[in-house]
């Protein structure tokens, strides 16, 4: 079946290219025709293609002359035409697919091609590259094609933005600083994945239409697609506050789990990360805290507390997952090696590290937007990716994306030798052949650059280097400042470059070294002949990666664009990924046979059950993100509809009509089931008119008894309207939006820190036999419906109520004055209520106690 599918899916790509190559023979016939135009009029050629597209022409049909005029204007300007491979890439890209292109075969060129033919709508192009310094770097590279053609260009960085411009007087194009929402106008937009995705969050966090900067989400390019939309995407993007502070506990459960045997008190499952404590380790923990039942519902967040304390001990070592810089716990990049400065690990595991290291404990959060980058790029009209792996993770983006890949032919042939893995019995003895083999290759002054999976083993390899007397250069996480100058020297003669995942993408090794560092160009000639000579660069993999495509880019930095080159992993059966899936056995049948742990196996029957260990790695992690976007999908619908609930007073339409339709539904359900033969009842029901009415209507209803709907919703009417005479027409309006946004962003928070905890407990009704995704789409759902009557009470209720306060005011500056002495309350109000949802019942009605009651009892059930 396997062997089908893989003639299928080659056939199919096969067929994809013919119908490529019809494109590319098309704009091949016309490249004369735009070769000929003096440079005018060729960069007046937007204007007329822009002017075919308003003309109902579709951009499939202006295909052909956009992506000759930028080919064109490329080889004018930056002296690169686009190679045939190349406009098949871009037309793929056009199409709404991932193009698959090997190394150095100029993905970045390739983007120019759909970026330039979709700016021709006027709708915006946003290009998503790895990091700020690519976004800046790919920004003024090929902007100057665009601004050639007359497009404007935008730069989203971290903590800025920029739009390029032309120098006064001069030709040179430079990154000048804007509002950021000046740049998100610009026909094409370089940014990160993270600053897009905030930026759409804090879009929806805005207090005023003005805030907002990103416009409608029309067509992404994502460079490094299975980064950003695989390998990042385990990771939601939160905007967040700080929590309460539970500094004391992170600190004794640290020290409380230091005590605990990994023997005897609980069970690692490495391969997914988690822990299981058992009966005396239970008892142990008890006894140490002093309770009965850690795992009751009062003391849930101990349980919490000892898992995130158990994890950092055995989960993150320090130089592997995390470095310590500057008394601060820094994130490793597991996928890049590069430092992830600035991102946390969620759910107070992060606090739990930093307690373990001894550094100051930053305080947990309470989270405020979130979204997972799954689902914020699926808002694009039109989206699309090039990478030089993606094929094996093609089921993944049809799957969560629906985005097909497509496998785009080389340019030249390629020469590279992937030569069969060494295999060792014992890691000593491949770090020891890894050595000899650098040792030769050395001798010969064959470039060689070796892969490590961590920053640990970098610099264990550097020091054995160091001590036979081998120059050579590591780059990991610590020396990520250094990483161009480092890079661009690897493909010098009788370099040796030792690196951890970080060279694996965005890195050109060009063979002989920079050509910047030479006199002239013969004496680069020279060197770059001379590497030829040898064999191209030599690149070795010291460990199998738990992802193939990590080991393929690696193998990825030898052979571009024809170039010489050979890649061989030297594995060992002490490697991680080999232990968790059968390391013992494949090193005791060595051991039967008597074989020598410094002698290396090439056995292909080893090397498939190492790619099998790596699929099943994959289809894990897999599962996890998508189990991540079917909860967020959830979340998804909701988020939806608060956003739009929220734009809509952002806009500040005239909101009058939907504050007298809550008005009437509120207290029509707050008085139709009234008893008024109740006592109990009638006094709740007082207390919950003191939140509409004051005090002397309140009066006047009890001593008439009358608690009729009819008569409260006229007083209502009444009242509202009464402001709504005193104000201006505009001043009415912006009140209720703020009224609108502070009941929604307040109620939001308090939902998203609800469903979090449900999501956080929701495991356990597997126990019970119950799909725990069907059992969170029902608590959602009945959540969902709470949140947004608490929503409409709250607006019910702050629109009445602001409109009695002070009622014998006398003119609309001091009512204007009171307004917004109450919106500087209701905020603070909101705020401290969001920060102490969990804790701080009693500012809730009656009637919104219960229901978190009811939820909290749903959060962990004993009894299943």
């Amino acid at each position: 079946m396997f062997n089908l599918l893989k003639i299928f899916s080659s056939n199919s790509n096969e067929s994809e290219i013919a119908e490529l190559q019809k494109s590319v023979d098309e704009i091949n016939a016309i490249e004369s025709h735009y070769a000929s135009l003096e440079d005018e009029a060729l960069s007046s050629q937007t204007d007329l293609l822009v002017e075919k597209y308003e003309n109902n022409q579709s951009l499939d049909e202006i295909l052909n002359d956009a992506f000759a005029v930028v080919r064109e204007t490329s080889k004018r300007i930056l002296e690169m035409r686009h190679f045939d491979v190349q406009l098949m890439g871009g037309v793929s890209l056009h199409q709404g697919k991932i193009s698959e292109m090997r190394t150095g075969e100029g993905k970045t060129l390739i983007a120019t091609l759909a970026v330039y033919l979709n700016s021709l709508s006027k709708k915006g192009v946003h290009v998503v590259t790895v990091n700020d310094y690519l976004a800046k770097r790919d920004a003024l590279w090929m902007g100057k094609i665009y601004k050639f053609l007359g497009l404007t260009v935008g730069c989203i960085q971290n903590g800025e933005s920029m739009t390029l411009e032309y120098e006064t007087d001069s030709s040179n194009l430079i990154l000048i600083d804007c509002p950021r929402s000046e740049a998100y106008k610009s026909d094409v937009v370089y940014g990160t994945n993270n600053e897009f995705g905030f930026d759409y969050l804090r879009d929806n966090m805005a207090q005023n239409h003005e805030e907002k900067v990103q416009r409608d989400l029309n067509f992404a390019i994502v460079d490094e697609v299975d980064n950003i939309l695989i390998d990042e995407a385990r990771t939601p993007l939160i905007i967040s506050g700080p929590a309460p502070d539970k500094t004391q506990d992170y600190k004794r459960f640290s020290m409380i789990a230091s005590k605990l045997n990994t023997v005897t008190d609980y069970q690692l499952d490495p391969k997914r990360q988690s822990i299981a404590i058992n009966e005396g380790g239970i008892d142990k923990i008890e006894n140490i805290l002093k309770i009965d039942n850690l795992y009751s519902e009062e003391n849930q967040i101990y349980s919490h507390l000892i898992d995130n304390a158990i994890k950092a001990n055995e989960f993150y070592k320090k130089d592997q997952q995390y470095v310590v810089r500057d008394s601060e716990i820094i994130i490793v990049d597991e996928f890049t090696g590069r430092l992830m400065e600035g991102r946390r690990y969620s759910d107070g595991l992060h606090q739990a590290i930093e307690a373990k290291e001894s550094v100051e404990i930053r305080r947990e959060s309470i989270t405020y937007a979130t979204i997972t980058l799954q689902n914020y790029f699926r808002l694009y009209k039109k989206l699309s990716g090039m990478t030089g792996t993606a094929v094996t993770e093609a089921e993944e983006f049809q799957k969560i994306y629906k985005l097909d890949v497509i496998e785009i032919p080389t340019n030249k042939p390629s020469k590279r030798a992937d030569l069969a893995d060494q295999i060792f019995m014992t890691e000593n003895a491949k770090w020891n052949a890894v050595a000899n083999k650098i040792e030769e290759l050395n001798k010969d002054r064959v470039p060689v650059l070796v892969g490590t999976t961590t920053i640990e083993k970098s610099e264990f390899l550097s020091k054995i280097l160091r001590s036979k007397n081998i120059k050579c250069n590591i780059l990991n996480a610590k020396q990520h400042e250094s990483e161009a100058v480092i890079i661009s020297e690897a493909g010098s003669p009788g370099s040796v470059t030792v690196s951890t995942n970080m060279a694996g993408r965005g890195t050109d090794i060009i063979l002989g070294g920079n050509p910047e560092k030479f006199n002239n160009s013969d004496e680069w000639d020279i060197a770059h002949d001379q590497v030829i000579e040898t064999g191209g660069l030599y690149v070795i993999g010291t460990e199998r990666h738990e992802s193939r495509r990590i080991d393929n880019q690696l193998r990825g930095r030898s052979g571009r664009q024809g170039d010489p080159g050979t890649t061989q992993f030297y594995i060992s059966t002490d490697d991680s990924l080999v232990k968790r899936f059968g390391g013992d056995r494949i090193k005791a049948a060595m051991s039967a046979f008597k074989w020598d742990e410094n002698e290396a196996v090439e056995n292909k029957m080893i090397s498939r059950s190492i790619e099998s260990a790596q699929t099943k790695v994959e289809a894990f992690h897999f599962e996890i993100r998508k189990t991540l976007v079917d909860y967020d999908d959830v979340m998804n619908t909701q988020r939806d509809v608060i956003y739009k609930l929220r734009s809509k007073a952002l806009l500040e339409f005239d909101l009058s009509e939907d504050v007298l339709e809550f008005v009437t539904e509120i207290i029509n359900e707050s008085t139709n089931s009234l008893d008024i033969n109740d006592e109990m009842e009638t006094i709740n029901r007082i207390a919950f008119l003191r939140n509409f009415f004051p005090e002397d209507s309140i009066k006047k209803i009890i001593e008439e008894k009358d608690l009729s709907a009819n008569l409260l919703i006229e007083e209502s009417k009444k009242i509202y309207k009464d402001r709504q005479n005193m104000l201006t027409e505009e001043m009415s309006k912006k009140l209720d939006s703020q009224i609108f946004l502070n009941a929604i962003d307040s109620r939001w928070v308090e939902h998203l820190t609800m469903m979090d905890n449900v999501r956080q407990s929701i495991g356990l009704e597997a126990v019970g036999q119950r799909d725990p995704l069907i059992q969170y789409k029902k608590m959602g759902f009945d959540m969902f419906k709470d949140l947004i009557t608490n929503i409409k009470t709250q607006i019910a209720s702050d629109a009445i109520r602001i409109s009695t306060i002070q009622k014998n005011r006398i003119d609309q500056n001091r009512y204007k004055t009171i307004k917004q002495n109450f919106q500087y309350e209701q905020t603070k109000n909101n705020m401290q209520n969001a920060s102490n949802s969990s804790n701080n019942d009693s500012n809730l009605s009656r009637r919104d106690r219960r229901k978190l009651e009811r939820m909290n009892k749903k959060k962990i059930k004993k009894s299943i």
